[in-house]
């Protein structure tokens, strides 16, 4: 009881930070795996540790303060960003201690994760479409203007903009990366997006270490890096990379730039999550590729730091996901896909339907349709006659939907004959080609394919038939 009673008056003086004293002071981890791969050594500092996930935290209340102090943004006002999602969480974080609304402008490639994060926070969320020239109407700056000023107390910090931004860096970022480290690095290597971060930091080690390096990143469709044979375009990474140049950033300070494509992008970040325990996002999965690659051209003495600038817990669903990678192409199947034949089998399992069902071109439409009720079926192949020998003898294809309009039109022409009424053949695909390959017939407008085994037609495959088969292989994985 005596402990308790000296240690009592020591714990009620005892004070807590708030949430937003936490952000800043992360810490610089070895990647001892990675660095395997290079003469030298590979560090990174972990500004995924920030509160809210990102280093974007150290630039939210920044530019809220001084907004504040220019009498910008009022008590009960409204804050109004274009984010990818990190600036925006660390705005809403500090704007919840401070009592503000916010209301954040996000384009449509962004994961679910971030926006529900930030809607998680109290924000409201408006989508705008990616694919829009930056001054379009529809573009997330253009929105988010019009926003801020139809808002009555409505005030946009602007990351884009803000000298808050870099300065934060400067004050705050380049000062704790140099006491960590007394300087001792020989390059610096940050993916860009609005340039704070790069700008700020390199300002403050070109001024103290002028031949530091100082390495920007940028993904593959950027207008960083861009040239007559880089041009802009889309890119699936988040976060970094921009259409236009920014006001916030100082390409001065950039001694080099690397372009990084997606593929090597995801890639690095889930090897990061795999053997250094790291997980981390994709512009992460940049940066850490541009490092390895710079550190193999330099010498066995040299120390990269890279920023590591968000978690990735913000893309659960998307590249660390196996069929998100793969659906871009970005990752190879570890199993061949299964051959159209399996489909045909497993459809025959339980089902009274022959696997090829076929009407002459010279029976009547009626005929026709009273075949396709009987077996359940929107497609049928016409053939010239029977029975049928090879693909040649495959003259058209009849069509529920246009079979109906036809019909509705002109009641009569269930007398027709059904070469009258018929559309082209149906594309004809191998019994051993694979799924993937069969996939491009089925998703275009016919909705079907006939099978042919060397060259004669064996079977008809339609959408459904493929998305049972596929519905019923993610049970089995599953199960």
């Amino acid at each position: 009881m005596k402990v308790r009673s000296r240690l009592l008056p020591a714990l009620a003086r005892r004070e807590y930070p708030t949430v937003l004293e936490l952000v800043g002071r992360t810490p610089i981890v070895r990647l001892d795996r990675l660095s395997r791969e290079v003469p030298g050594q590979l560090l990174a500092k972990l500004e995924y540790l920030n509160p809210g996930g990102s280093v974007k935290d150290r630039i939210g209340l920044a530019m809220i303060e001084a907004a504040e102090q220019a009498g910008k943004l009022r008590p009960g006002g409204t804050i109004v960003e274009p984010t990818s999602g990190n600036t925006g969480v660390g705005l809403v974080i500090a704007a919840a201690l401070r009592g503000y609304r916010c209301i954040f402008v996000m384009p449509d490639k962004m994961s679910q994760e971030k926006i529900s994060m930030l809607r998680a926070y109290g924000a409201e969320v408006v989508i705008t479409p990616t694919a829009v020239d930056p001054h379009s109407p529809e573009s997330y700056y253009s929105v988010s203007d019009r926003l801020a000023e139809e808002i009555p107390g409505g005030y946009k910090p602007d990351q884009y903009s803000n000298p808050s931004n870099p300065e934060t860096h400067y004050e705050t970022t380049g000062p704790e990366l140099w006491e960590q480290t007394d300087g001792d690095i020989d390059a610096i290597v940050i993916s860009v997006g609005t340039g704070g971060t790069i700008t700020g930091v390199g300002r403050y080690f070109k001024e103290r270490k002028p031949d530091v390096r100082i390495v920007g990143v940028d993904p593959e469709g950027s207008i960083f890096t861009a040239d007559e044979r880089h041009p802009t375009g889309p890119y699936l990474v988040e976060g970094i990379g921009k259409e236009c140049w920014p006001d916030t950033l100082d390409a001065d300070v950039v001694d080099e730039w690397v372009r990084v494509s997606d593929r090597d992008s995801f890639r690095v970040a889930r090897r990061l999550a795999r053997e250094e325990g790291l997980l981390v996002g994709g512009s992460t999965g940049t940066t850490a590729h541009a490092g390895i690659e710079l550190a193999k051209r330099l010498g066995s003495d040299a120390r990269v730091l890279m920023f590591f600038p968000d978690s990735g817990r913000s893309y659960l669903s998307k590249f660390y996901d196996d069929n998100w990678m793969i659906q871009y192409g970005l990752l190879e199947r570890t199993t061949p896909p299964p051959a159209v034949e399996a489909v045909l089998r497993f459809r025959r399992v339980g089902h009274d339907v022959p696997d090829l069902v076929t009407v002459g071109s010279h029976e009547k439409v009626g005929s026709a349709i009273d075949t396709m009720q009987r077996y359940g079926i929107s497609q049928l192949p016409v053939v010239r006659n029977e029975p049928v020998d090879s693909l040649a003898d495959v003259v058209g294809s009849l069509h529920e939907r246009a079979l109906l309009d036809r019909v509705f039109r002109n009641p009569d022409a269930l007398n027709e004959d059904v070469a009258v009424a018929m559309q082209p053949p149906l594309p004809a695909v191998d019994a051993d080609a694979s799924v993937v390959e069969v996939y491009e017939g089925l998703s275009g407008t016919n909705g079907a394919v006939v099978v042919a085994t060397a060259g004669k037609p064996t079977g008809i495959l339609t959408r459904s038939d493929l998305l049972e088969f596929l519905a019923a292989q993610r049970s089995q994985v599953q199960s």
